[in-house]
């Protein structure tokens, strides 16, 4: 036992992963061994059921980290102790327990790439191994795909809106934990954004760290004025000056009248429309031609869209709480479930959550001109028109793909959002996108059916 006194940190070695999962994971686990299925053969298919309301496609993220989870996944001395000791787990015999020292994942995973856009109902990922390592999988794969993928897709709206101005990550202290933040980092980043206020992720992963000042520097001095200068004599003209903490309009004039001319301002607050109208008048009358102007605070892809409409001249925007939350569609309901049993197919009946059997691909349509028209799901092996989707990244536990740059993952969500139908772009949902279901799925899907 624990010092009760003594500060526990949660952030998990990625070497400790193998209990980060949901406790019915390991029942079953331990089940399928005591059953006799430890070896038979399953295939999952990870796939969203549907689209947050508002949404017409979703920007597929988060692999690269799900990949290197599972190739890293055990599970400890210390933990298998700790199970061992579990009630519930009483019955099971000390063989399964010491089988977990040496277990890692050997099957494969074939998925779509990250940065694709993709809809609901089609599978995104496939995993085939023994039943209870891809059992194993399940809350961890969800867990590391579900977020990075909401995040994206919210980002890619947002740069969408913003019509070539400049979008930057400014969620950390936002977001629902500090290790969101670098999901999230990412994520906006392959979707378009240009930078990210995070520092870390911005090391990690090579990407343009973005920041300005706070309002406590301003404060920090007996003045505004002295405030500007002082940070200027440190960054030079470079310097993105924060004009609101007292009057947004007089702080405006004060940093036009910076000399030599700063690089930009940035309005956090107040009528943004009016403010940057006004800001940009007075930076151009003090012979500013060059100061941009960066705006933040609650901003969405709404709310920039009805500033450019309206002629708002922002040159950037800094945008926090509602791309790090996706916060008008915090959710996906992103889901994982046995579809193949040693090569027979197997389906869920529930209402509302029926799902289609065997192993799948999709075979994606495209017009003349590259925009995308259908796309169609049929048996892994089946041959139809279209580019087929799903590639292996991993085969008997081992890693078969080489892993795209995080800038060739951004220039391929750019290429497929550009290839989207105009009425998919719109933040207002029209007809759904056209999912078809070969002949052969559908006829075992009945055959299932009926059983």
């Amino acid at each position: 036992m624990r010092n009760s006194h003594e500060p526990l940190s949660l952030w998990p070695d990625r070497r400790e992963l193998g209990l980060a999962t949901d406790f019915y994971q390991l029942t079953m686990m331990a089940g399928y061994h005591a059953s006799g299925l430890g070896e038979s053969r399953a295939t999952f298919e990870l796939f969203v059921r549907k689209l947050p309301e508002r949404r017409s496609y979703l920007v597929f993220a988060g692999l690269e980290q799900a990949i290197a989870d599972i190739l890293n996944l055990r599970i400890t001395d210390e933990q298998i102790e700790y199970l061992s000791r579990l009630p519930q787990f009483r019955s099971i015999d000390a063989g399964w327990f010491e089988s977990l020292r040496s277990l890692r994942f050997e099957g494969d995973v074939w998925s779509v790439s990250e940065g694709t856009v993709v809809f609901a109902g089609e599978p995104l990922v496939r995993v085939v191994a023994p039943a209870p390592q891809a059992q194993w999988l399940e809350t961890l794969l969800i867990a590391s795909l579900n977020y990075p993928t909401l995040v994206a897709s919210k980002a890619s709206r947002i740069v969408a809106a913003a019509q070539g101005r400049g979008v930057f990550d400014f969620g950390a202290r936002r977001g629902h934990g500090p290790h969101a933040a670098f999901l999230a980092a990412r994520a906006s980043y392959l979707a378009g954004c240009v930078g990210t206020s995070h520092v870390e992720s911005a090391r990690l992963l090579d990407i343009p760290p973005i920041g300005t000042m706070a309002h406590s520097w301003i404060q920090s001095f007996d003045g505004e004025i002295e405030a500007f200068q002082a940070f200027v004599d440190c960054y030079g003209e470079r310097s993105t000056l924060l004009v609101d903490t007292y009057e947004t309009l007089e702080g405006i004039r004060r940093a036009a009248a910076i000399d030599p001319p700063i690089g930009a301002i940035r309005i956090d607050s107040g009528n943004l429309l009016d403010l940057s109208i006004q800001a940009r008048a007075i930076l151009d009358a003090s012979n500013r031609a060059g100061t941009r102007i960066v705006a933040s605070g609650d901003l969405d892809e709404y709310r920039i869209a009805e500033l450019i409409e309206a002629g708002a001249p922002i040159d950037s925007f800094g945008v926090g709480t509602q791309m790090i939350t996706s916060a008008d569609a915090p959710a996906l309901s992103m889901v994982y479930k046995l579809v193949e049993l040693e090569g027979k197919g197997r389906m869920k009946l529930s209402e509302g959550k029926k799902t289609y059997p065997l192993a799948k691909q999709i075979h994606r349509v495209r017009d003349a001109s590259g925009t995308i028209l259908k796309d169609i799901v049929t048996q892994a092996d089946e041959q139809t028109i279209g580019e087929p989707l799903l590639a292996p990244i991993v085969l008997n536990g081992k890693l078969v793909a080489n892993t795209p740059s995080l800038e060739t993952i951004r220039e391929r969500a750019r290429r497929d959002y550009e290839s989207l139908p105009d009425r998919l772009r719109s933040f207002e949902p029209g007809a759904p996108f056209p999912i078809e279901y070969s002949d052969i799925l559908q006829a075992e899907a009945r055959r299932l059916g009926v059983c």
